[in-house]
């Protein structure tokens, strides 16, 4: 009875003194890619802060490279509360809002900088909260980068050049048009299947930014690349809105600091990823990089205008225009 007593005692004091502590909070990061990634390592980077500035209060566990949900599968997961956090291309969340579509308009932002830009003025927050009423909300967007085309071809310099081709995309309605209007035959084809399909030449060509083009080796199966900078591949980090909201508000606001910080580390790193990348493609010099004159680059803008038009209703004139505005 003694032992009892004392026992009680001891985690009665406990409790008045505050000492006994909940166990952390569970946090699952999935994302699809490598972790030497810009992406992979800012997941690794939101781990470290968040614990860092939530000490004992979360546990943030990052899983990339598919290991618990692929592309096709983790916004399910998301929904589900299966996971917490996932970081899909802004081309995959067309079939929650056409608004977004508006990041696969081709030739709308003149560089990153612009598409920061937008991100970060009015109409880009707000479109980080656009989803919500269908349970996903928006918290960052990480860059990747600038879009440049690929072909096995030995010339790219202009848009009848591609007339006939088969190009890998990803799948997106506004990425389908873009190149039905150059005259080619868009492929909707997962990621990992891009460089098999290049090799074998299921498809002749692709577009992606320098960093991806380096890593997956796009380089040794194609002969030409165009630096068009036509488009862009960015992510929006989403979490599960039910989720968020119901986290104590100091975690949700640990949690938000740490996002913004691993936002800007993972952002800086696509930028540098990009332009070595570029040159370390340059120097391997097993495709050629085509620098296209402005006036070549008028020709392409001219073959895919009519892509705005025909999504410019779903996306709406004032988002293009708030776009269109930050490349100013």
């Amino acid at each position: 009875m003694k032992f009892i007593a004392a026992a009680a005692g001891a985690l009665l004091a406990l409790a008045v003194s505050g000492t006994a502590t909940a166990a952390p909070i569970i946090v699952k990061f999935s994302h699809v890619v490598a972790e030497a990634t810009p992406k992979g390592q800012g997941a690794l980077k939101f781990k470290e802060l968040a614990e860092k500035y939530l000490p004992g209060k979360v546990d943030v566990q990052v899983f990339p490279s598919s290991q618990l949900f692929g592309d096709g599968k983790e916004m399910e997961a998301l929904l589900l509360g299966d996971v917490h956090f996932i970081a899909p291309s802004l081309s995959k969340f067309d079939r929650y809002t056409k608004k977004l579509q508006v990041f696969d308009l081709p030739f709308l932002f003149d560089d990153i900088e612009a598409v920061d830009r937008f991100q970060s003025g009015p109409q880009g927050k707000a479109l980080l909260d656009i989803m919500k009423s269908k349970g996903i909300q928006g918290v960052a967007y990480w860059h990747n980068g600038m879009k440049q085309l690929s072909t096995d071809k030995p010339k790219l310099t202009r848009p009848e050049d591609t007339k006939g081709l088969k190009f890998r995309i990803q799948s997106s309605d506004v990425l389908e048009a873009q190149f039905r209007a150059l005259g080619a035959n868009p492929q909707k084809m997962a990621f990992s299947e891009v460089y098999q399909a290049l090799q074998t030449g299921v498809v002749d060509g692709q577009e992606n930014t320098w960093s991806n083009i380096y890593s997956q080796k796009f380089f040794e199966v194609q002969k030409t690349i165009a630096e068009t900078n036509h488009g862009v591949i960015d992510y929006m980090v989403v979490t599960n809105a039910k989720w968020w909201d119901g986290l104590p508000a100091d975690v949700r606001a640990g949690l938000a600091e740490a996002m913004k910080e691993a936002t800007a580390y993972g952002n800086g790193l696509a930028s540098d990823f990009n332009k070595r990348d570029r040159k370390l493609i340059e120097e391997a010099g097993k495709a050629k990089i085509q620098v296209l004159t402005p006036a070549d680059l008028e020709l392409w803008k001219k073959a895919m205008a009519p892509v705005w038009k025909k999504f410019e209703p779903g996306i709406g004139a004032d988002l293009i225009a708030a776009a269109q505005k930050a490349s100013k």
